[in-house]
């Protein structure tokens, strides 16, 4: 297959495919300032390079249209990202693109803010979406509420300019909370999405966009991607962290069979797949190390944990991937043949469907995120678990934790191999963080170039 024919879901292919990135570190990133829609900071020297990093991540990706935010930290990495590639684009300034407004606090530092208005701060911090500052001439406004219907306003003119059917591949270049609102509104506002997302310096998000009815259907392909710089992963908190992984490749994803509870093991690509997130995944420091009981994650775990002689690895039937029931084994094709309408409220409804003998998407969910929680709760704050499972079951989770729900299954990507970060709050009255997604870098290229596989 090749890699960039923008096959992404398991039914549909892509049509629009948004390439977001974080603007490269910034002056006022370094002195930890209050950056706002002030346009003092510029982008450092590493920032400059990290611009170049992605450039060359992004070298084999064509790009029909590159968008930025027009204040200058913004601005320069997304000229020095075309730049390097050679390409003719230059990029649009758009307003749609400008970040949060926080007047009030601009250029003070993140120790300042606290102190001037301690109440403000900790509603920021914990409920960023209540936030409301008062401007210099007396108005009050809602951050973060603003900042919303100006990432509605930006994806709806992007779409107008780049219709879903035209097969573009669009440059998004911005700031941290715009880009978090323009994943919000892709992902239709779940609760409390703005916390439940970290987008560093030079990140690169990847979003695939299909017609649906006449609607459209979004894809997290990747989320927060910094493996082309160094360290290639987020900073650790203070708090525990969960590195996710899915099993590596398997003759039936290849094949595009439904696999199921079919303990079918992994193939040679698939080994060399878990030989790469072992490589990617060696400097990372791994206290304990969970897996499906199913041979494909528990092989793909034992691959990883080379690196990481006398970690144990416990197996859970918890973990185990959904019972397909009578489907598994089976070609799309052959399903059709006996389920032509049940296989279709699946690829439109998943959450209405009762597997002919096996399981619901609401049954997986159940036992996945309780087993999840299990997992997490016994951490100490200082650990990080490997935790090896399945496609549906590595979705369910990510969608639990990005604030979605069992209808949401198909807005997430998980490559054979791919890596995701979870990492734990400081306070447990809030949610954990995604702080990256569907990492596959690591088996060539910044695309998901995994097996689309069955599910």
């Amino acid at each position: 297959m090749d890699p960039y024919d923008g096959r992404a879901y398991p039914f549909v292919a892509v049509s629009l495919r948004l390439l977001l990135v974080r603007h490269g570190l910034s002056s006022f990133n370094v002195e930890r300032r209050i950056q706002g829609r002030n346009d003092l900071s510029t982008l450092t020297t590493t920032g400059e390079e990290q611009a170049q990093c992605i450039g060359h991540a992004l070298a084999e990706v064509p790009i029909d249209a590159a968008y930025s935010s027009p204040l200058q930290r913004a601005a320069a990495t997304a000229t020095g990202i075309l730049s390097v590639r050679g390409d003719e684009l230059t990029p649009v300034m758009d307003n749609g693109l400008l970040e949060v407004d926080l007047e009030p606090w601009s250029g003070l530092t993140a120790d300042e803010r606290a102190s001037k208005d301690p109440q403000a701060y900790a509603t920021w911090r914990e409920r960023p979406e209540n936030l409301e500052l008062t401007r210099a001439d007396g108005t009050h406004y809602q951050p973060i509420k603003e900042l919303m219907e100006q990432a509605h306003e930006f994806l709806k003119s992007l779409i107008e300019r780049h219709p879903i059917n035209d097969n573009h591949t669009v440059l998004v270049v911005g700031h941290n909370a715009i880009l978090r609102c323009l994943i919000l509104v892709l992902l239709g506002e779940p609760q409390g999405g703005f916390r439940r997302l970290r987008l560093d310096n030079a990140s690169l998000s990847v979003f695939n966009i299909s017609p649906k009815d006449n609607n459209y259907q979004v894809q997290i392909e990747c989320l927060n991607n910094i493996s082309h710089l160094k360290p290639a992963l987020p900073a650790k908190g203070k708090c525990a962290r969960i590195v996710l992984v899915r099993h590596g490749e398997t003759d039936w994803n290849r094949q595009g069979r439904f696999q199921g509870q079919i303990d079918i093991p992994l193939n040679s690509n698939g080994h060399k797949q878990a030989e790469a997130a072992r490589s990617f995944l060696e400097n990372v420091k791994i206290d304990r190390a969970y897996s499906s009981s199913m041979s494909r994650p528990r092989e793909t775990a034992e691959g990883i944990l080379k690196s990481h002689p006398g970690v144990p690895l416990t197996v859970t039937d918890g973990l185990m991937e959904i019972g397909h029931g009578q489907w598994e084994g089976k070609l799309e094709s052959e399903i059709r043949d006996g389920w032509e309408r049940l296989l279709q409220a699946w690829k439109d409804t998943p959450e209405t469907v009762q597997m002919p003998g096996g399981e619901t998407i609401q049954d997986v969910w159940e036992r996945s995120v309780s087993c999840w929680n299990t997992i997490a709760n016994g951490l100490s704050p200082s650990e990080t678990a490997l935790v090896v499972a399945h496609d549906a079951v590595n979705k369910t989770i990510l969608c639990h934790l990005l604030g979605l729900a069992p209808k949401d299954i198909w807005s997430v990507k998980q490559g054979n191999g791919g890596v995701t970060v979870i990492d734990m709050p400081e306070d447990r009255s809030q949610a954990a963080v995604v702080s990256c997604l569907n990492l596959t870098s690591h088996l060539g290229g910044v695309l998901d170039r995994t097996a689309a596989g069955a599910l």
